[in-house]
């Protein structure tokens, strides 16, 4: 006996958040990422995907540094932790992201020696590759089914939008 409906098959939606983390609407929208991991829980996959910007001295770094957090097991903790100090990452870089590590639990020491060996280059370099492929100028910009909604330019409005997309996908 097969059971066809599309609950049991239907995996979840997956929310690409294109971030960077010296980015101050990035910061904001943070709250918005909470409300929707708590509405939709494990319906919903939040990814963190990597579009440092230009302007921001120590993006790129910071990028590196999550995806560290991540391999460590506590990726969302340090990517808000480290977006909640935006202003201390402009002003001291790379020892900012150490500290966010050793104040999470995390192994400072790796951190420093992954920034150093650019183990997670290729991550992040292939993240900003797909962003600027698919449109992506600016942070944040969240892509959800086959829709593509920036926030860079305001946060107005897109949480609900977000929602409302969801709720299609997972009722299909």
């Amino acid at each position: 006996m097969s059971d066809t409906t599309p609950s049991s098959t239907a995996g979840p939606v997956v929310l690409d958040v294109w971030c960077e983390l010296q980015c101050p609407d990035c910061r904001t929208a943070l709250d918005d990422i909470r409300a929707l991991r708590a509405r939709f829980g494990d319906r919903m996959d939040i990814r963190l995907r990597h579009f440092p910007l230009e302007k921001h001295q120590h993006a790129f770094a910071a990028a590196q540094a999550s995806e560290e957090a991540f391999e460590q097991g506590r990726g969302w903790p340090y990517v808000e932790a480290v977006l909640a100090g935006t202003e201390r990452l402009a002003a001291q870089g790379e020892s900012f992201l150490v500290e966010v590590a050793a104040e999470l639990g995390l192994d400072a020491e790796e951190f420093e020696t992954a920034l150093i060996d650019g183990r997670h280059i290729l991550i992040v370099d292939a993240d900003q590759a797909e962003g600027k492929a698919i449109g992506v100028t600016g942070t944040p910009t969240y892509v959800i089914g086959d829709e593509r909604l920036d926030g860079g330019k305001s946060q107005e409005g897109l949480r609900e939008r977000i929602e409302e997309i969801a709720e299609r996908l997972l009722a299909a």
